[in-house]
């Protein structure tokens, strides 16, 4: 699972750009994205480049430009952004960070491999089933939520 732990929080900082990208409905420069992530434009362009040779982004150039999404939301799940990142699993591979020389390490990998294959087959079911237009739907419901629990102060006055 350390592979997949570490990764994690890639996969969520695409998401989160991705779901910026959707709902920005016009192009996002690398800056724009960075400041959202809180991160560097230079992390950005990188992890960008992954996205476009998987055909899920396209870069705009000149004023005005930026990255604007290449495929509907319904057509991309978070299992094909995860490839596209580069990360296609391989947690449960058995070979640990001792394995090559601990008996002990090698038990324990033997003894925890069956169930993190198991584990991990289910999580890339799951991600398989979710696209990013459910995510964008979450937060579409999230946010008249916190509208309506948050009413802006020109909506009182808009009666």
């Amino acid at each position: 699972m350390i592979s997949y732990m570490k990764s994690k929080g890639r996969l969520s900082a695409v998401l989160h750009a991705l779901l910026h990208m959707a709902h920005r409905g016009g192009p996002m420069t690398s800056e724009e994205l960075a400041a959202c992530l809180r991160t560097h434009a230079v992390v950005v362009r990188r992890t960008m480049a992954g996205l476009r040779e998987a055909g899920f982004v396209v870069s705009e150039r000149g004023h005005g430009g930026g990255w604007v999404l290449a495929r509907d939301l319904a057509s991309v799940t978070l299992l094909d952004v995860q490839m596209a990142v580069g990360d296609a699993g391989g947690a449960a591979d058995g070979d640990g960070p001792h394995a090559d020389g601990c008996v002990i390490e090698q038990s324990v990998q033997r003894a925890l491999a069956g169930s993190l294959r198991e584990a991990e087959a289910l999580l890339m079911k799951r991600l398989g089933e979710v696209t990013l237009a459910d995510l964008s739907a979450d937060f579409n419901r999230a946010m008249a939520a916190h509208a309506a629990r948050h009413p802006s102060p020109e909506g009182h006055h808009a009666a």
